[in-house]
């Protein structure tokens, strides 16, 4: 299994959040990532070699973008 993002619903856009629910301040699945396999640019990437597969990001995305 792998953790996947679906951009389409990501709020994180060219590296901006473009939410008015996150008031343009994301703040979820970077910050909720306990080995920090998560990071923003111009959209957001997940670092499989980092990854544990613990899902906790997937219940911190607001917006369901991330599963597994």
């Amino acid at each position: 299994m792998a953790i996947k993002i679906d951009y389409s619903k990501c709020c994180w856009k060219d590296g901006k959040c473009t939410s008015c629910s996150c008031g343009g301040k994301c703040k979820g699945c970077v910050e909720a990532c306990p080995v920090g396999a998560i990071k923003r640019g111009k959209k957001v990437e997940i670092d499989k070699s980092k990854c544990i597969e613990c899902g906790v990001c997937i219940g911190s995305c607001k917006h369901g973008a991330i599963s597994i």
